[in-house]
């Protein structure tokens, strides 16, 4: 083999390589360079339920008194952040006359290295109500006002961890629209969950505490079917295990603590749901309905389950970003390299 048929090789080589590389990047829009904001609207609200087994099920449901956040959202480059609140002026966010008052708040950081998408997040709820009543007192009707836990507070700090291992499947223009994908595709997508949370109530002067921690995995599975050049419909479906490390303690009438009271478990999580979206270069706008399960036994008799079913719709708008974001977020990627 002759020196120039070394060359044509390497040439036809690198030429094909280097169109196949041009081919795969057109698979997938990036709008990272753009300024996106976003507006949400979600039913997004857990329900606490606890069943208690004896000659018939008992079945307590905990909520609050909120039906619907509204979330805002701002993404540039490898950042996005997000701020859900839920307005006492929208219809059913200020039944509290009957529910007690209740608050929501919920804040949001992202980061999307390569295929990886890392998610932080601190929740703050307070104000809970048993939701089914009927089901407990015989006879209840709804003017005789429901059970209340004015003073129950709910705090988690947690991250998720997700990875998608088909790079011509985008989980980012599923979930937050910074890119889309311009080929049906699908991926498996594992997970890692972890979460520190605090459940604290007062109940006549005296202060009970219990702190949680939570480890899961999960595997799910993505699929992006493209219907026309600017809307998608997307379904998924994913099941997890994990483990839940709890303390309890609470005050006692005579001025002392119990003692704490420590236990462990093991947890299941499934879920699925379906998005619609239509995209453009600027407007994007679409909706979701999402279903979980997240459940564990306490003992022989009883066991917890926390279900969260909710739709969201959202519209959002993209735009060249302002000549001072550019070039502060410039300096700040010199002295953080990884954003």
């Amino acid at each position: 083999m002759n020196q120039k048929t070394v060359y044509l090789i390497f040439y036809l080589s690198f030429f094909i390589s280097n169109a196949q590389t041009k081919k795969d990047s057109i698979k997938i829009v990036s709008y990272e360079d753009q300024v996106m904001v976003r507006v949400n609207f979600d039913t997004n609200i857990e329900d606490f339920i606890v069943n208690e087994k004896g000659e018939a099920i008992s079945k307590t449901k905990i909520s609050i008194n909120n039906k619907i956040n509204t979330s805002l959202s701002l993404d540039y480059r490898i950042i996005s952040a997000s701020i859900s609140f839920a307005p006492n002026f929208i219809p059913g966010n200020n039944d509290n006359e009957l529910k007690g008052k209740s608050s929501y708040s919920d804040f949001k950081l992202r980061f999307f290295p390569k295929s990886f998408i890392q998610t932080l997040y601190y929740k703050n709820m307070k104000g809970f109500y048993i939701k089914n009543m009927e089901d407990l007192i015989p006879d209840w009707q709804k003017s005789d006002g429901y059970l209340l836990f004015p003073e129950l507070r709910v705090q988690s700090f947690g991250g998720i961890t997700a990875y998608s291992f088909n790079k011509d499947f985008s989980l980012k223009s599923i979930y937050y629209q910074r890119e889309w994908q311009k080929q049906s595709n699908g991926s498996l997508v594992p997970s890692l969950e972890y979460d520190l949370t605090y459940f604290k109530d007062t109940i006549d002067n005296l202060k009970s505490k219990e702190t949680q921690y939570n480890l899961g995995i999960n595997l799910g599975y993505y699929y992006n079917w493209v219907i026309t050049e600017k809307v998608n419909i997307s379904p998924f479906a994913f099941a997890g295990i994990g483990g839940k490390w709890s303390s309890f303690q609470e005050d006692l009438k005579d001025g002392t603590q119990s003692s704490k009271e420590n236990n462990k478990y093991f947890t299941k999580k499934f879920g699925g749901g379906i998005h619609i979206g239509y995209n453009t270069e600027r407007v994007l706008f679409g909706g979701k309905l999402n279903y979980t399960s997240y459940n564990y036994k306490q003992d022989a008799s009883s066991h917890v389950q926390n279900n969260n079913v909710y739709g969201l719709l959202y519209i959002g708008y993209r735009f060249a970003p302002p000549k001072v974001i550019k070039e502060n977020y410039d300096k700040l990627q010199k002295k953080v390299p990884i954003l």
